[in-house]
């Protein structure tokens, strides 16, 4: 019976629907022969010959499902591979990650929790934007966000584009409504001072917690992320 091909491919381990549909639009997946580069796009996995970058993705079997938590800590990418020879998850895994791909992100200078699997449904359900799945952050700042500072935080804030300069006069989105709360406010040993903030968010936006915290004035020191959905 013919299958959206990313689902084929998440099934397979092959990579998260998100990323197979990146592999589908780059034209590195093939079905008999013939590159596939529109989404949507179905194949048969008893019959057809369905590759990606050549190689045959075997998905006459059975696939048992397997869930990991890690740790991650700062200074590890979160992919299964990285061009510029970064250390990156899998590498923490050694052989236990044989199969498994990260669900959504976590940056390079970042820590905390990170879920891989090779369960395509679920990191569907847990990266897709409709499900609004609450991801909780502890972030250490440059100093301590007054009341005001907090309620922008909380309401929702504009940001530009991440990596890009804008225009002026430039559209910027605004963020969703987020869930925060001070920890701790405190010196640290040179006498500075830092707050603990609690952050929960129901959006993905790339590095997000860093900008809302740029944007107020209280860069990030550091950022782990304690807690995603009920996990």
């Amino acid at each position: 019976m013919e299958q959206r091909l990313q689902k084929i491919l998440s099934a397979a381990g092959v990579a998260s629907r998100r990323t197979a549909e990146v592999l589908i639009e780059q034209g590195r997946v093939s079905v008999n022969g013939r590159a596939v580069t529109e989404l949507g796009s179905k194949a048969d996995p008893d019959r057809d010959d369905i590759r990606v970058d050549g190689r045959r993705v075997k998905v006459g079997r059975a696939v048992v499902p397997r869930y990991l938590l890690l740790n991650k800590p700062a200074g590890v990418v979160t992919t299964r591979s990285d061009p510029h020879r970064r250390r990156t998850v899998m590498d923490l895994l050694g052989g236990e990650g044989a199969g498994l791909y990260p669900v959504g992100r976590l940056d390079y200078d970042s820590e905390g929790l990170l879920i891989l699997t090779n369960d395509g449904d679920l990191a569907a359900r847990l990266t897709h934007p409709r499900h609004e799945v609450a991801k909780t952050y502890h972030a250490v700042l440059l100093g301590v966000p007054d009341a005001r500072d907090l309620d922008r935080l909380t309401r929702g804030l504009l940001l530009e584009s991440a990596g890009q300069s804008q225009p002026a006069g430039a559209r910027r989105e605004r963020t969703a409504p987020a869930e925060v709360r001070v920890l701790k406010a405190y010196a640290d040993p040179r006498g500075r001072d830092r707050a603990l903030l609690e952050i929960t968010l129901r959006e993905g936006r790339n590095r997000q917690v860093r900008r809302m915290c740029d944007a107020i004035g209280h860069p990030v020191e550091s950022l782990k992320r304690v807690r995603i959905g009920p996990l």
